[in-house]
């Protein structure tokens, strides 16, 4: 499939319009649907616009009047996904949090395994393939930085939270549920190795929980050696 590219040279990866009408917007939405659909069951090489037309039963020129290739279409589908996410997180936050550090993580995890539950082969090609375009990137950051600042509030003061350091604390905590759990499903039906998530969701709540709760180490005297 050959790529559309802007004035510079670079693929363009901004949609062509935004609709106006419910109609065009239903347009748009029905190739939406149909590209995750194409993706996840050919792949990215082989996910051409054509076959999204097709699926999304409009012409290709009708495709091309919305997006320019498909990096767009993957872009705007990368989009969709981190906004749910990041609503899904504001609702979360919103609630009352509970008492106990074990609780809190098993919001803060299972929140992560939900918001990646839908179509793992989706997911795996938006990792892989997605261009990460300046908007994207910053609502990557964007969605991150909330989840860091929730996690931090949530941490700060708590009677049974030990470590030294709380914020750092918050940012590993994050960035880990982050990278496990997408790494975990997307790839898991790679290597035929289905994944239980309720004991994924205990082992993640249960390693967070021993680290925020156990006794710093011991400071050895000044002088002390070991002898």
């Amino acid at each position: 499939m050959t790529r559309r590219y802007a004035v510079s040279g670079r693929p363009r990866l901004e949609p062509r319009k935004q609709p106006r009408q419910a109609r065009a917007e239903l347009t748009r939405q029905r190739i939406l649907r149909a590209a995750a659909r194409v993706f996840a069951e050919y792949g990215y090489a082989a996910g051409t616009t054509n076959r999204i037309a097709e699926r999304a039963r409009v012409s290709i020129g009708s495709l091309y009047q919305y997006y320019p290739n498909k990096d767009a279409i993957l872009a705007e589908l990368m989009t969709g996904h981190l906004q749910a996410g990041m609503a899904r997180s504001r609702r979360d936050q919103a609630e009352e949090p509970p008492g106990d550090i074990e609780a809190i993580m098993r919001v803060l995890v299972r929140a992560a395994i939900e918001n990646h539950l839908d179509d793992p082969q989706l997911l795996r090609v938006m990792i892989e393939q997605a261009p990460r375009t300046p908007d994207l990137v910053k609502k990557v950051h964007e969605y991150h930085n909330a989840d860091v600042a929730h996690a931090q509030t949530l941490l700060r003061g708590h009677p049974d939270v030990r470590v030294g350091d709380v914020d750092l604390a918050a940012r590993i905590i994050v960035t880990t549920i982050e990278l496990v759990v997408h790494q975990l499903t997307a790839t898991h039906d790679l290597v035929g190795q289905p994944i239980d998530l309720a004991r994924f969701e205990d082992e993640l709540v249960a390693m967070f929980t021993r680290y925020l709760t156990a006794a710093p180490p011991a400071v050895a005297p000044a002088g002390d050696m070991g002898h």
